[in-house]
């Protein structure tokens, strides 16, 4: 049975898992490189399930062999977004195209917010729902 304690955002691997911690973090990374994968650094203040597109931290690093340079980097965005989600990324080009392989959240905002579900009726006795993320109830850097 899966459990999400906390209401925590669940997107990504590992994400009914308590926090990665950074050892943890590089053996994943390790993983990514051992299989050419190339590993970016992304963040958000609106982790909404459909807002795929993050702000990227730096460049995606294509030539990079090393975890330690990714945990370096992942912890440069920790320091500069201390209350934002921060994942990453690691793509695949063996196939002429950037593929996602793997993706989790290596920080989070001390309190997070959490969804709403709206429901909206429509014609003919019908309903429609959507997930409103209350952290977009502020203006963007004064969500956390």
């Amino acid at each position: 049975m899966m459990t999400n304690h906390g209401n925590r955002i669940t997107q990504g691997q590992f994400s009914f898992l308590p926090d990665l911690t950074d050892e943890q973090i590089s053996l994943q990374i390790k993983y990514a490189l051992n299989n050419g994968w190339a590993v970016s650094v992304e963040y958000t203040d609106d982790p909404h399930p459909r807002n795929t597109y993050w702000e990227m931290f730096g460049m995606p690093m294509f030539d990079l062999k090393d975890p330690a340079g990714i945990l370096m980097e992942i912890n440069n965005c920790r320091k500069t977004f201390p209350n934002h989600y921060v994942r990453v990324t690691a793509f695949d080009s063996t196939r002429g195209w950037e593929t996602p392989r793997m993706s989790f959240i290596v920080n989070r905002p001390k309190k997070e917010p959490g969804f709403g579900l709206v429901r909206q009726e429509g014609a003919g006795r019908t309903m429609h729902y959507t997930v409103h993320s209350y952290a977009t109830d502020k203006g963007e850097n004064e969500r956390y």
